[in-house]
């Protein structure tokens, strides 16, 4: 059991800690397009999967005071509590995974032909091992039953086609990037495949993205400089309460189009100056689309060696403002350009500032 444990790791799904489950899985699919799969009923809590494409949400809610999910929720409000990656030896990953330092959370265990084990993550974040049926193409999380828990079950519609996670986007304290990332690669065996300190007026963050061997697990590590002004990933962590999970990139085949599903649907984005798109000829050759498709959405574009990509951020519904979507499209691009995490940035400020002066 060496390092080819961790080769084939893949996200098979994203376990959001929410205050009820029931609403959470009809926003998620009144206006993502998810598509209930199942839920399941225990004692002490309960659980909605959603599908679209390859992407797996799960929802959790506590219903005892002393469960994780009501904890969680308790300091953070609802977020993203688990990123469960999908491996063909889920005992194998834990026991390699925990020989390495990695805290033990759950030890493994089988249960409708799956087998499961959990091991801790940044902050309170976990990692679950989750080892499907061989041969499997039933339900995608054991224990399910058709419907949400209170016994209806949700009329299917047409998603927009974010079938894929891209990454995760994570906020850290200030100084703790550097043994993150020293985690995911000594424990996990993923690689660091891009790194940048980013300068936004008076205030300056560093990033850097750790990738799982397949390259299908993506985590976008965000750190405030502690020299410069406090800005955005400051009041993520005060407002959350410690590192989290301040973003989940899903991947679009056609943004513009799914941008325009989704504005019907009631999402709304951030909006993009003018001057951005006024410019955007002069910076790069659009490989698809025309600048007037992205101004009328607020899509913004960037460029690597291999493509482009284009993008967007959902406004924060959370009432922390703690957590919020993007969707990409990716066009052979495959790093995290400068440009991108400066635009977030810049946009999420500017939203800050927004808040700040209203209040």
């Amino acid at each position: 059991m060496g390092s080819s444990v961790f080769s084939d790791l893949a996200v098979h799904h994203v376990e959001f800690h929410v205050t009820d489950a029931v609403w959470a899985a009809r926003e998620l699919a009144a206006q993502y397009g998810f598509a209930v799969v199942g839920s399941r009923r225990d004692e002490d809590h309960v659980s909605v999967a959603l599908r679209q494409g390859s992407t797996v949400l799960v929802v959790t809610e506590g219903l005892t005071d002393a469960h994780p999910a009501s904890l969680y929720v308790q300091q953070h409000g609802d977020g993203v509590a688990d990123l469960a990656m999908r491996t063909p030896d889920a005992r194998a990953a834990f026991e390699v995974a925990v020989s390495r330092g990695a805290r033990a959370v759950a030890e493994p265990a089988a249960r409708d032909g799956f087998v499961t084990a959990t091991v801790g993550g940044f902050g309170d974040v976990t990692h679950t091992f989750v080892q499907s049926p061989e041969g499997s193409a039933g339900p995608v999380l054991p224990g399910l039953t058709p419907g949400l828990p209170d016994g209806h079950l949700l009329a299917a519609s047409p998603g927009p086609e974010l079938g894929v996670i891209d990454h995760l986007a994570v906020c850290l304290e200030a100084g703790t990037l550097e043994e993150t990332v020293e985690f995911y690669r000594t424990v996990l065996d993923f690689d660091m495949t891009f790194e940048e300190h980013i300068l936004v007026g008076n205030q300056a963050m560093f990033s850097k993205v750790v990738q799982s061997p397949s390259r299908l697990v993506t985590l976008t590590l965000i750190e405030p400089d502690a020299s410069a002004a406090a800005g955005q990933i400051d009041d993520f962590l005060k407002g959350h309460g410690g590192p989290g999970v301040q973003h989940v990139a899903l991947c679009s085949p056609d943004i513009v189009s799914a941008i325009s599903a989704l504005t019907d649907r009631g999402v709304e984005f951030l909006r993009t100056p003018e001057t951005y798109y006024d410019l955007l000829g002069q910076r790069l050759d659009l490989a698809r689309y025309d600048v007037d498709e992205l101004r009328s959405r607020n899509i913004l574009v960037d460029e690597d060696h291999d493509g482009q990509l284009f993008q967007i951020f959902a406004r924060s519904t959370h009432p922390r403002r703690t957590f919020f979507f993007e969707v990409i499209e990716r066009l052979g691009a495959r790093t995290f350009g400068s440009g991108n995490i400066r635009a977030l940035y810049e946009a999420v400020e500017a939203e800050r500032t927004k808040t700040h002066d209203v209040l």
